[in-house]
């Protein structure tokens, strides 16, 4: 992969998804009006920026510069590095978002789509980055990473013939190989969202050539419903699916409706809810995806950027949601990207966007207050390219 840069840039191409029946969902991040897709990929932004904690009051984040090079800013404790504005090139030549993901203190992973479509893989060991290891395959998708316990990835990509490719590390080797994959069957014309609320345990969520939401897990043993197969959920969506685990056997799935509501879906150890079809309406008029976060057992906040590209804030503190179950706290910005967000302890937020002038901003909660402000930003510098 090739290097070069000077801006940070929003990646590009990524898939939306699909739900049927009572959602129906947003125009992508670019469109200023509903699209119709019956069957093609929606274009949209998904998360601009990757961002990753590794241990308390330590943040890293990564962007696709405007020569298609990744860039990296990260926290560490005191203060941005290597400047509250600058970033560093991490160099490669990037047609995806980045995922980033850490499955342990000082350690990160990231994988990106080249232009080449293959899967390109870099690391922090804790003292230094390795170069781009190649890892073949074709991938009309985002790439999503999990890691479910120390030394664990999986990872999982959408195929030229639209299935479901796995890859996974195991310790000390790739498998099935360094450059080969496991087939898992599907018609996916979304990016993958994936999950683990426990060691051995990986759920994902796709929509299929018909627009629904469909499932897959691995129970620590076998794929269910079975390698191939997929558990339908119903919907009809048109956004990226966002999915967080804040305990063990908890799922819960956001998703945009063609209403451009905000729609959600729950496992709560025995069942789905509202049902396993059944989504649960919480309002809103949206412009991007979902972005979910979880700091603590039952907890969750969400952020969503409206059709005044405002971002919103709704949360979920145990018992109910915050401000209400159909209302959002309005948080100020101009935002062209989808909204990050990471938490590095509980009751910490922190999360990125761009800006209408193309810069990464930063807000974060401390615990009682949004700083710099509720509605205000830091400015973190950047050119981001959408």
């Amino acid at each position: 992969m090739s290097k070069i840069m000077r801006y940070v840039v929003l990646p590009i191409a990524c898939l939306l998804f699909i739900v049927t029946a009572v959602l129906q969902v947003s125009p992508s991040v670019r469109a200023a009006t509903p699209q119709s897709t019956a069957g093609a990929h929606i274009q949209s932004q998904a998360s601009a920026i990757a961002t990753v904690s590794w241990g308390p009051n330590r943040i890293d984040y990564f962007v696709v510069g405007s020569d298609h090079a990744v860039y990296h800013k990260w926290w560490d404790g005191s203060r941005w590095n290597p400047s509250l504005t600058g970033y560093e090139d991490l160099g490669g030549y990037v047609i995806s978002n980045i995922t980033a993901v850490s499955w342990g203190p000082n350690r990160i992973d990231l994988f990106v789509v080249g232009s080449d479509h293959a899967v390109y893989h870099k690391w922090w060991n804790g003292s230094q980055w390795s170069g781009w290891e190649y890892q073949g395959g074709y991938v009309i998708s985002n790439i999503a990473a999990v890691s479910w316990s120390a030394n664990r990835i999986d990872l999982f990509v959408v195929g030229s013939d639209h299935a479901v490719y796995h890859k996974w590390w195991d310790g000390s080797q790739w498998g099935p190989s360094l450059t080969g994959y496991e087939d898992q069957g599907g018609y996916v014309i979304s990016n993958i969202a994936a999950v683990s609320w426990g060691a051995n345990r990986i759920d994902y969520f796709v929509v299929g050539s018909d627009h629904a939401v469909y499932h897959k897990w691995w129970d620590g043993s076998q794929w269910g419903p079975s390698l191939t197969g997929y558990e339908y959920q119903g919907g009809y969506v048109i956004s990226n699916i966002s999915a967080v685990s804040w305990g063990a056997n908890r799922l819960d799935y956001f998703v945009i409706g063609s209403n451009n509501a905000v729609y959600h879906k729950w496992w709560d150890g025995s069942q789905w809810g509202p049902s396993l079809t059944g989504f649960e309406y919480q309002g809103g008029n949206m412009y991007s995806d979902v972005s979910a976060d979880s700091w603590g057992p039952n907890r969750i906040d969400y952020f969503v950027v409206g059709q005044n590209r405002a971002v919103y804030h709704k949360w979920w503190n145990g018992s109910q949601w915050g401000p209400s179950l159909t209302y959002f706290e309005y948080q100020g910005g101009f935002a062209i990207s989808n909204v990050s967000v990471v938490s590095w302890s509980a009751n910490r937020i922190d999360i990125f966007v761009v800006g209408k002038d193309h810069a990464v901003y930063h807000k974060w909660w401390n615990g009682s207050q949004w700083g710099p402000s509720l509605t205000g930003y830091e400015d973190q510098g950047g050119y981001a390219l959408v």
